[in-house]
């Protein structure tokens, strides 16, 4: 098997600028209405028209989630942080249908790792402090789940991991990231056996809630959707929910406004998935292998991979 190309963004990293060309230009050249038609069985691509709908709609996947929980068949939702905006609206859902949620679940998919430990609520960063200041704290306490059932994943991630046990995971939710990600599931650097080909997608699908080091994309991106661009304070470690667990996902639902990837990206992992196409260096692709996905666009936010001058 023949050396592939070197990334052109980070050489020692594996990531989609090290796919065929050809397969890079067709997904390139895709418009919005393809993107639409690339829906096949077990893959469900979705557009809304407006950004409240988007949002709403995201909100509803946690409704519809927990509502499905009882005591014998405990039930919940794994859930990002980018997107957020659909956290105030879970909470407002859940106060104003008045859902007691004494028998679900929550897992937060990812964190910071800050000085050799899972960053702390006090990391202006934190995952699990936009979790609970965004959503969680604004449920009225009678109906609030209960904190043990509110898994975040930490730098031992032992009891998160058998967390996953305890209750159905209905549906993890996602963004994709600039690198092609779903949580911190990153492409892998380039070193070792890994050096003249990325991992096999059954390889990569192995790997289970893990520390990970992250991907020079994924830093300027968090730097520039959380931090303001400076990408100093973003940390170079995170603890990210691994694809053991997401297979244990009955669907995994992924949400895209336009804001975290660009519209090359977003064309590229639809096709990838649409046509079985699973390679490690583009993480979200691997997802052509599980039974149930669905990708959800804001339409506005497809864009057009036109040249734009700026």
């Amino acid at each position: 098997m023949s050396k592939r190309p070197l990334s052109r963004i980070a050489p020692g990293w594996w990531d989609y600028t090290t796919l065929d060309r050809d397969l890079l230009d067709a997904a390139a050249a895709l418009t919005a209405d393809d993107l639409l038609r690339l829906s096949r069985p077990g893959f469900t691509v979705r557009f809304y028209d407006t950004l409240e709908d988007f949002y709403l709609a995201e909100a509803l996947e946690y409704i519809t989630a927990w509502r499905q929980a009882t005591a014998a068949r405990p039930a919940g939702i794994c859930g990002p942080i980018g997107p957020t905006e659909q956290l105030p609206l879970v909470a407002r859902l859940v106060n104003e249908l008045e859902i007691d949620l004494r028998h679900c679940h929550f897992w937060g998919m990812d964190e910071w790792v800050v000085d050799g430990k899972e960053a702390g609520m006090d990391f202006p960063l934190s995952f699990a402090r936009a979790d609970m200041e965004l959503c969680f704290n604004r449920i009225r306490p009678e109906l609030r789940m209960p904190l043990e059932n509110i898994h975040f994943p930490g730098y031992d991630a032992a009891a998160y991991m058998a967390s996953w046990e305890t209750a159905r995971c209905v549906v993890m939710q996602g963004g994709q990231g600039e690198v092609k990600h779903w949580a911190f599931n990153d492409p892998p650097q380039r070193t070792g056996e890994w050096i003249d080909q990325p991992p096999p997608p059954e390889v990569y699908r192995r790997l289970t809630t893990r520390v990970v080091d992250l991907h020079p994309i994924t830093l300027i991106q968090n730097a520039r959707t959380s931090g303001g661009g400076v990408v100093q304070n973003v940390p170079v470690q995170a603890i990210s929910v691994g694809p053991m667990e997401t297979w244990k996902a009955e669907k995994v639902s992924i949400w895209q406004a336009g804001q975290h990837d660009n519209p090359f990206g977003m064309r590229l992992t639809t096709y990838m998935i649409a046509k079985g196409i699973a390679d490690s260096a583009v993480p979200m692709s691997l997802l052509a292998d599980h039974p149930n996905v669905q990708f959800n666009f804001y339409r506005p936010g497809i864009g057009v991979t036109a040249v734009e001058m700026h």
